[in-house]
Formats: structure tokens, sequence, C-alpha cells
């Protein structure tokens, strides 16, 4: 089994969760179901799953009447093993959006508090979302404050170093130079580096991870990263309403490009002819919404709060999932990735997507920031302690005039810059190896 940080915040959910059932947010495939099935039949002396997909008849439990005795009584007519022991039961009710009136089940079921409920789904939220069930949802209510909302994302590389068999003793001495800032040792640097272009290659879907491992082969990977992005497809021709399918689809085709350029700001006219946000805006947020995306928006000033700066028609685009996005680019790239002899602007937007990636993992909302198209780009902005960080990615070891520039300013007290390199600082610039990314 891989081991999964999001398990321990299941654990803290159980412990301290009052009266909210947890709703689980996520792209498809990145292990919401294995780990919280395991999570109910670890930790519970009754545990019931409910798949509202694979299992159409589940939704007959929640007929008309919601009140949660009734909903018991049904679980225990439908499912004989179900037995409601009042504080050590859990209830998850996987793809909940394939079923509103669950949805709206879930506060009486909260205020009720004699079970523990998990509810999941893949496309929640989805605004343009065409399953049939478009009248039901818009007759059901969302249960205001009896759901805790969280997302569970790809391995991030600390994660993927777990899957191979890397240790606390081993990640522990890396975190150890971060929090000095002291350097590593250069055999074990180069190590670390070369690891993290595995994960570039491979990315964080378990199942990939789990096929490298298992056959110690990128051949393998990349069969199921293209079934993987092939099901992406698929999901998009049957959710995505009817006039946004080949709008959706053409958006998500585009990102290896658009990441492969110097500026990567997302161009609509690399879409489609007449490219615009008129067309393909909703397009983009379908994307988003789904969690194939992350959207990074432009801030035209590093101050916080980021999001008041933010300009909502200038963003960057990258994929969920950096080894998806290098799967996309073809199975060649992989090894020019892993033997670092990748040329040219893909590698650098594939360096910013493994970042990015490991950021969002940590809970940070990153933006970019360039105030007009002559002033040099800040790869990422975070927010952390009550004061912005800007983050610079290189993919080999060059300089950065506007990063520098944007250090001398006394809002500014410090800035990390990945780098294929070793730990370092110099006045406000802290360098750090490509790897550590999983630190801040």
């Amino acid at each position: 089994m891989l081991k999964r940080k999001f398990y321990d915040s299941l654990l803290e959910w159980k412990s301290n969760h009052g009266q909210e059932c947890l709703l689980v947010k996520g792209a498809r495939q990145v292990g919401k179901t294995f780990i919280i099935d395991y999570f109910g039949n670890a930790n519970y002396s009754s545990y019931l799953y409910l798949n509202f997909v694979l299992n159409k008849e589940a939704a007959e439990c929640f007929g008309d009447n919601l009140d949660a005795d009734v909903i018991f009584k049904r679980f225990t007519a439908r499912y004989p093993r179900f037995k409601l022991i009042p504080g050590d039961t859990l209830v998850f009710l996987d793809e909940i959006q394939a079923c509103p009136r669950a949805r709206t089940a879930l506060k009486s079921l909260a205020i009720d508090g004699r079970t523990d409920v998990v509810a999941s789904g893949s496309l929640l939220g989805i605004n343009f979302l065409d399953d049939g069930l478009e009248k039901e949802r818009a007759k059901e209510s969302i249960p205001v404050g009896y759901e805790n909302h969280v997302f569970m994302r790809p391995m991030d590389f600390e994660e993927f170093l777990w899957a191979l068999g890397y240790g606390e003793d081993a990640v522990g001495i890396l975190r150890e130079s971060f929090d000095s800032l002291t350097a590593v040792d250069s055999s074990i640097n180069e190590k670390f580096l070369s690891l993290f272009r595995e994960y570039i290659a491979v990315g964080g879907m378990p199942e990939v991870v789990s096929s490298f491992i298992e056959g110690n082969s990128f051949s393998q990977a990349y069969k199921v990263q293209e079934r993987i992005k092939n099901s992406n497809l698929d999901d998009i021709a049957r959710y995505a309403a009817r006039a946004e399918k080949p709008k959706v689809r053409a958006c998500y085709l585009s990102l290896p490009s658009q990441l492969a350029r110097e500026n990567k700001k997302f161009k609509y006219s690399e879409v489609g002819s007449g490219g615009s946000a008129r067309k393909f805006g909703n397009s983009v947020a379908w994307l988003r919404e789904s969690a194939l995306g992350i959207q990074c928006f432009n801030t035209t000033a590093p101050s916080m709060p980021l999001n008041v700066y933010r300009t909502d028609d200038c963003f960057k685009m990258y994929v969920s999932d950096v080894g998806i996005l290098t799967s996309m680019m073809g199975f060649e790239v992989k090894k020019t990735i892993v033997d670092n002899t990748i040329k040219g602007f893909a590698k650098g937007g594939l360096y910013e997507n493994a970042v990015i990636q490991q950021l969002v993992a940590r809970g940070y909302e990153p933006c970019y920031h360039q105030r007009n198209s002559s002033v040099g780009e800040i790869d990422f902005l975070i927010e952390r302690d009550g004061a912005v960080i800007p983050i610079e990615v290189k993919a080999g070891h060059t300089t950065s005039e506007s990063f520098d520039r944007l250090l001398e300013s006394d809002d500014v007290q410090v800035g990390y810059k990945f780098i294929r390199g070793n730990v370092g600082r110099v006045g406000k610039k802290i360098t750090l190896p490509h790897y550590m990314t999983m630190f801040l």
C-alpha cells in the first residue's frame, strides 16, 4: 500500500469533526476511494461503502424522507451486514455527485451524529456538468455548515520517495539541510535531483507510481498514464455541457504547447481559431473545477493579500499531475528528462509544473507576478506567515534579473530560487535544489 499524507488528515477529522461530514474532492484516480476505504476498515467497528456510480440502487436509500432514522432503516434493509454502532460507524458515500439526494441528506446525518460520514466525488462543484441529473441537482440544497471540504491531490515528491522505499531517515537528512540552510553532500544531492527528474517523468498518480515501481519501467508507467489521459478525455466527452465538450477537450490538449513557450501565459488563440475568453473561459473553468488543471493567476503587485491584485483574465494553466503532462508530450520526452538532456522552453514548463504541484499539495494558492509585458516575470508568489514570498524555478542554474530586483524591495523578506544545484544563501535569496519544494 502506498503511504499517503491524506490518511493523517482523515484521522484528524475523525477526532475533531463535530457536526460535520467530510466532503473529499479531487481528480479521478488520485486515490480517494482507496485511502478512505482503508481508513474506514481500519478505524471503525462498522463500515458501509456506497458507490452511486457502480451501484445505482444505493440511491434508493435516499428517498423523499431524509430523516436519519429512516435512512438507517433503509441501510439495514438493503445491506444486512450494516450495524449502527453509535460513535463507531463510518458511512462512505462515493461518487456522491451521482446522487443529489444523498448530498442533501448529509445535513440530517451530521446533526444526528451517531455515524461519521465521508462523501467523495471527482466532479463536485462543476457548474457545467451534463450528466442527466441537472434538474434533480437544482432542486436539492447544499448542506452549508455541515460539510468540511478538503482536496486530495496526486502524490507529492515526498510521497513518491516513500513509495520508492526512502524512509524518514533519508528524508530527514534533507530536511535538516533545508532548515539549517547548509549544503547537502554532493553525491546525495545529485541522487535526489535525479529522483526528482524521475518524479517529473512518472508523476504522482498512485496507479502510475505503483506500475513504475513494480516493473521498474517507464514504459509501463506510460501505458497507465495514457489510460488516465484517455479517461480524462472520456469524462470531458461524457460530463461537460454539450456546447462545451469540444472546447474543454481542446483546452486540455493545448496545455503541453501552452507550457512549452517562453511566455507561459495561457493564450486562447492557441486553443483554436478565434480563441477568446468569451469562447473558452467556461472550458478553462471546467478544467480547474474538475481538478484536471491548476489555474495560476497573475497578480499585478507582490503584496498582501495577493487575491486583491489578481487579474482574472491573465493566468497560466498547468496540468494537475506533472507525469500526465510529460506523457502528453510523448514517451521520448521521459528519457530526455531523466537523462537531463531535454532542451528548449518545454523543459522549464515541466519543472514549473512539478513545483506548483508541490505548492498546491502543501495548501498554497500560488500566483505569478508580471506588472506589464516589459517587466520580467516572477514564476510564483505564495503567502506564508503574513508575508509574500517570491519563488523562482530554473531548470538549470541561470540568473533572473526580475527575481533579484524584487528581492531589493523592503517589502520582501526572503525569496526561494529552485535550481539544479545545492543549498545556499546570499542576502535574501535562498537557493535550493528542486526536490526541496516538498519542505516549503
